[in-house]
């Protein structure tokens, strides 16, 4: 009905025909046939179907966005609103196209929402200047008991921008950011309070979001009312709730212990110089001997704290 063609290839005796994708839930196709007798004669045959409704809908949100320039350590990430209990179908679906063949691979994760999730991340960290595009050709597929069918494509195409990686060492309280592997600037934090829920978490967590100020309120992560403030220069890590950020009431702290409820603090100046440094997609590579562990592949983007081999087990395809 609206004008889209369904493509797709006759067999060689002429007598079936399979589409190139899936057909779309809920919509009236039709079908034109013309052939030509021995004689010459030309006929033309006309028929018609319409394919099932779908009776639960299953939607997808999906990271980066489209024309966005990330970090070295940025995944492609869909989470997706219901279960997908026929993970191997969908990710058949799934394309990741790059202008360099970056080899990667797609892996199942619970999103910290409790919701299915699928990320693709390169064997290591992108080279700066790629070109990514990501096809999810999923209208009309089914992704199973309770969770519904897909009634739409997405895409997106990002660039992958320069080398940045951010060292934090807890240990030394202190925060260095490598460009191109040179150091541009080593600045003094100080991290989360070590014997306790307050300690911060350690591996490599990637920069999710740069949101700026906002209130931070302790009980929004489970300590109580051990804080409630507005914060400058805030820098997303997990979901659970690790930033880099400016912390001035902390000051006395910076460069010499781990005095935070588990985020990376550091002065007004530090943060602000470092804020305007950093994109969404580097990666904080985070060391220290008191952390509450390493950063979950579901929480924000924790894929990388998973060996290369571990990673594809978690293929569908695999």
């Amino acid at each position: 009905a609206e004008g889209h063609q369904l493509t797709g290839r006759a067999a060689a005796d002429g007598r079936s025909w399979v589409s190139d994708r899936k057909a779309v839930p809920g919509t009236s196709y039709t079908v034109k046939a013309a052939t030509r007798t021995v004689g010459g004669t030309a006929r033309s045959t006309e028929a018609g179907f319409t394919t099932a409704p779908a009776d639960k809908v299953n939607k997808v949100d999906w990271r980066p966005g489209t024309g966005s320039t990330v970090g070295v350590a940025q995944p492609v990430s869909l989470v997706f609103d219901h279960p997908v209990k026929n993970r191997a179908e969908v990710e058949k679906q799934l394309r990741i196209t790059t202008s360099n063949d970056t080899e990667g691979s797609w892996g199942w994760i619970r999103d910290w929402s409790g919701r299915d999730r699928v990320d693709w991340r390169p064997r290591t960290y992108w080279k700066p200047g790629t070109e990514v595009t990501l096809k999810a050709e999923l209208n009309g597929t089914d992704s199973g008991a309770a969770g519904g069918w897909f009634v739409r494509d997405y895409t997106t195409a990002f660039t992958i921008g320069d080398r940045q990686i951010v060292e934090v060492d807890l240990d030394r309280h202190q925060l260095s950011l490598v460009r191109d592997g040179r150091t541009v600037r080593r600045i003094p934090v100080s991290g989360g309070t070590p014997g306790g829920d307050k300690r911060s978490w350690r591996g490599t967590a990637v920069l999710m979001a740069k949101e700026g100020t906002i209130n931070m309120n302790s009980e929004t992560v489970g300590l109580g009312n051990a804080y409630d403030k507005m914060v400058d220069h805030s820098m997303r890590l997990t979901w659970s709730g690790m930033y880099a950020h400016a912390a001035p009431w902390n000051a006395k702290h910076f460069g010499r212990s781990n005095q935070s409820s588990g985020c990376i603090g550091m002065s007004d100046a530090d943060a602000a110089w470092f804020y305007a440094q950093v994109r969404p997609g580097d990666p904080f590579e985070i060391t220290g001997k008191d952390t509450k562990g390493v950063v979950d592949p579901g929480n924000g983007f924790g894929a990388w704290n998973l060996s290369w081999a571990a990673w594809q087990q978690r293929s569908a395809l695999r």
